[in-house]
């Protein structure tokens, strides 16, 4: 201790820096994200994650340690990703394991299966998201995929013919390739008798989605969008919002026009337009997502802070180092959070 310091000065700030971390200990974890298969049966312009080599998926061993964990943080919801969760050997084990624990399950799928999980359907998932990019023609071609938006309206008359109540949801990443489509988009999401749409804009700078490095600029302009094509981008946004009046009231397009200009903005502060601007998010706090090789993220894009594999889930989240992490994580002005894409802003209801 240095001359003239004051002990007791000294021990008010350990125990007011350990007051700070103690309350960033997750205690109630509403929603988990879990990582089922690595492969996927697309071939997406904006995802890298089809081009991995290895076919990994989470086994029932894996899930079985978890269970604990989920009913200790009160886990809710698991929203199944990948890779594709329908390309998963044992989904219907997974998925009932989750609900015999009294949580509800959500996928998010290509849509390239569900016929064959029609007649479950209901029994297994209590929603079902499926990536629609545009009308049939630039849906296929963004997925590179002949045929994948027939395979889709299949699907969907499949699983409405068992469960008409079963919440069936369209999800649409905005880029090059549709960005004048999203109109378009969205009458064929109501020609497939969706319950909703939502639209988000293309992730290009993280290192998400199977990317080992972050994308060049030339790969990142394949996706973004060019100052004529943001321009172009933006009145399609008005003309939606104008248009779409019905569906926005109604609910069907999940976001409010606010943050359907976010989108326009995403893309203008990629051109350098624009200073970053994070979303609201409470992701860290109330959610987590685990990897096939176990590690534990607060989000899609940010590090891990823990894994699955060298302890129990409700520990690996309230280590020292992820303490630290979500005490020293200001959103507005994360570098991450401000090319953020797909935010969370869970209230506790």
């Amino acid at each position: 201790m240095q001359e003239g310091a004051n002990p007791m000065t000294s021990s008010m700030t350990t125990i007011s820096t350990a007051d700070h971390l103690e309350q960033h200990r997750i205690t109630s974890l509403p929603i988990a994200v879990l990582h089922v298969h690595s492969r996927c049966n697309c071939r997406c312009t904006m995802c890298d994650i089809w081009q991995g080599g290895q076919t990994q998926e989470l086994s029932a061993e894996q899930l079985r340690h978890m269970l604990p964990s989920f009913e200790t943080l009160d886990v809710r919801w698991v929203v199944l990703t990948g890779g594709e969760p329908l390309l998963h050997h044992d989904l219907a084990g997974i998925c009932l394991a989750l609900k015999e624990c009294g949580i509800k399950v959500t996928v998010l799928t290509t849509g390239l299966l569900l016929s064959r999980f029609a007649d479950v359907a209901a029994d297994l998932f209590d929603e079902i998201i499926v990536s629609i990019d545009g009308p049939a023609a630039v849906h296929d071609r963004i997925r590179g995929v002949k045929g994948a938006f027939a395979k889709i309206a299949t699907g969907m008359a499949s699983v409405r013919s068992k469960s008409r109540a079963l919440p069936l949801r369209a999800r649409t990443t905005v880029q090059k390739a549709n960005h004048l489509h999203l109109r378009k988009t969205i009458d064929a999401a109501n020609a497939l008798s969706f319950d909703s749409i939502s639209f988000l804009a293309a992730d290009l700078t993280s290192n998400a989605f199977n990317r080992e490095l972050v994308w060049p600029v030339p790969r990142q302009n394949e996706i973004g969008l060019s100052m004529e094509e943001m321009l172009a981008l933006d009145n399609e946004v008005e003309l939606l919002i104008d248009e779409y009046q019905d569906d926005l009231n109604s609910g069907f397009i999940v976001e409010s026009p606010t943050k359907l200009r976010r989108i326009v903005r995403h893309f203008r502060t990629q051109l350098g337009l624009e200073c970053p601007e994070a979303p609201l998010c409470t992701a860290p706090w109330h959610s987590a997502v685990i990897e096939l090789d176990g590690s534990i993220r607060p989000c899609f894009f940010q590090p891990a802070i823990g894994n699955v594999t060298s302890g129990l889930l409700h520990h690996e989240i309230n280590k020292a180092g992820a303490l630290q992490f979500r005490s020293a994580l200001d959103i507005a002005t994360n570098a991450t959070c401000q090319r953020c894409v797909c935010s969370l802003n869970y209230r506790e209801r």
